[in-house]
């Protein structure tokens, strides 16, 4: 395809949402209100998501497939010349994956909310927020400029806090206002790192800065510690990595089911995403100092997350199945995190790859309990096993066997998602990069193969309790729980569907991977 066609589509999939927010706060025409307004809306939110999701399909389509480490649908245009800050935007076999997955995500929410609506506000702003989020997510993604990256960075947190604060359950403002803080306390140290950068090196794009370090033209090893350490912390804190991740378990426990579909499918690749884009090529010495300490963090969170999940699973705790995989995400984000932190091809495949399959898999999972909240009016652990068990199996074959297979998914069985991205991750740590300690990256592996097993352990005694047991008289008494509905099976279909492709079929997305990162760690 035309690379001038490929520019047009880019521009359109990230201002597109904005527009469609804008319009989803006007007045509906006479002749589009249907049954009534909050519909109208509701339907505009499904239109312009499926617009840019398949805006974003025909970008993948007419993308290079035979040179992903090039840059594509490049857009570079003088916004702000005293200060050199450009609108500077293109994609390669790094961003074009995550920008398919916001784009499909964003749309599969705005399907399941068009029929569940969460109790709140007006769905006006609803849709708006929504939008917004999608917009600077996408944005994310595609713009190549330092300070346009922390814009965008920053546009997605003011749609989330009131997502939660609003559409929440119990304890949304608390978790909001927590959410807010951890993550705008993050950007600020952020901001400075990527001003320092721009300021030593006189630029603020980011293919001219990993060209030149490519090339030998380095920022003195001074300036890059500490603007790395900076950026990385902003970073942390959105991946999240341990100790930094105390807000996710709140926000996503209070937030409505869309709104820990997106936080957990979207937002928390965007830390780790700034790590690979940023950090990786124009701070390498840095990333060569620092890297030990990261992969310390990222098999802590391993161990940390699954532990805190067997807790949470245990009977008679009162655990709560939100909550359980929110922690989940902490370990599950510590492999993609290990991965970068190997600086071998290796593993930082393996971290692109586990991004995506947590989107998928842990946005399915979320569906999947927000629909268990909806039938049971609670997610506590307790609560739905009862005494032997919620029995989903008999009671909803469909609603179990749809929750069991995410459960084995997001434990890394064989042919599934799930187990490629973690096994290349490991990989990556039992070799790392020339420079680093190999005894020190061996025990990570050693304690990130032992969190495997946590993980399936957690994992099965949710199925277990949830999923199995005989019914008791009187849950016997008790009417029989409504299957999956025909908007749940449209919205959760393309999860399970690319959650087998990508397990079946990895070269699909690490043909699109290998070649961009090798170009990225300089042809290594």
């Amino acid at each position: 395809m035309n690379d001038t066609v490929l520019q047009y589509l880019l521009a359109a999939v990230v201002v597109l949402p904005l527009l469609g927010a804008v319009g989803a706060l006007l007045p509906p025409p006479p002749g589009l209100k249907g049954k009534s307004p909050d519909q109208a809306v509701l339907r505009h939110g499904v239109t312009v998501t499926g617009v840019v999701l398949a805006l974003s399909i025909a970008l993948a389509a007419g993308f290079d497939h035979d040179h992903p480490a090039k840059m594509q649908a490049s857009t570079d245009i003088s916004w702000i010349p005293a200060l050199g800050i450009r609108i500077h935007l293109g994609i390669d076999g790094i961003s074009l994956p995550l920008l398919v997955l916001t784009a499909l995500l964003t749309f599969l929410c705005a399907v399941y909310s068009y029929f569940k609506m969460p109790a709140g506000p007006s769905p006006k702003a609803f849709v708006a927020l929504i939008l917004v989020l999608e917009s600077g997510t996408l944005a994310t993604f595609a713009v190549l400029d330092l300070i346009l990256f922390f814009l965008a960075f920053e546009i997605v947190l003011i749609p989330m806090y009131f997502l939660i604060a609003r559409w929440g359950g119990e304890g949304r403002e608390k978790s909001a206002l927590r959410f807010i803080l951890y993550t705008l306390l993050g950007s600020v140290v952020m901001l400075l790192g990527l001003l320092l950068i721009g300021i030593k090196a006189g630029t603020f794009d980011m293919v001219t800065l990993a060209t030149d370090s490519a090339h030998g033209v380095h920022l003195s090893h001074t300036t890059q510690l500490i603007a790395a350490l900076a950026i990385g912390l902003g970073l942390a804190v959105k991946a999240p990595m341990w100790p930094l991740h105390s807000w996710l378990p709140d926000a996503h426990t209070s937030a409505p089911t869309v709104g820990s579909v997106l936080l957990a499918g979207v937002l928390l690749k965007m830390g780790t995403y700034g790590f690979v884009r940023i950090l990786l090529p124009i701070t390498p010495d840095a990333m060569q100092t620092y890297a030990p300490y990261l992969a310390a963090f990222a098999v802590i969170g391993i161990i940390y997350g699954s532990l805190a999940c067997l807790a949470l699973a245990r009977q008679g705790t009162g655990g709560d199945l939100k909550r359980l995989i929110a922690y989940s995400s902490v370990g599950h984000m510590g492999f993609v995190l290990l991965g970068i932190a190997t600086l071998t091809t290796t593993g930082v495949n393996g971290a692109l790859f586990a991004n995506i399959a947590h989107g998928l898999i842990t946005g399915l999972l979320f569906f999947l309990v927000g629909s268990l909240k909806d039938r049971y009016g609670s997610t506590d652990l307790d609560r739905l096993a009862g005494q032997t068990g919620a029995a989903l199996y008999g009671r909803a074959p469909r609603l179990g066997g749809l929750l069991a297979f995410g459960a084995v998914a997001s434990l890394g069985l064989p042919g599934l998602a799930g187990f490629w991205g973690e096994m290349l991750a490991m990989f990556g740590a039992f070799k790392p990069a020339e420079g680093l300690n190999r005894g020190a990256y061996l025990t990570f592996t050693a304690i990130a193969a032992f969190g495997t097993l946590l993980t399936a352990a957690y994992l099965l005694v949710v199925v277990r309790r949830v999923c199995m047991g005989e019914r008791s008289t009187a849950e016997a008494a008790e009417p029989v729980l409504a299957d999956v509905q025909t908007y749940e099976f449209a919205a959760w279909t393309p999860l399970v569907a690319l959650t087998v492709i990508a397990g079946l079929w990895p070269a699909l997305l690490l043909g699109l991977t290998d070649p961009a990162v090798r170009t990225l760690l300089g042809g290594s």
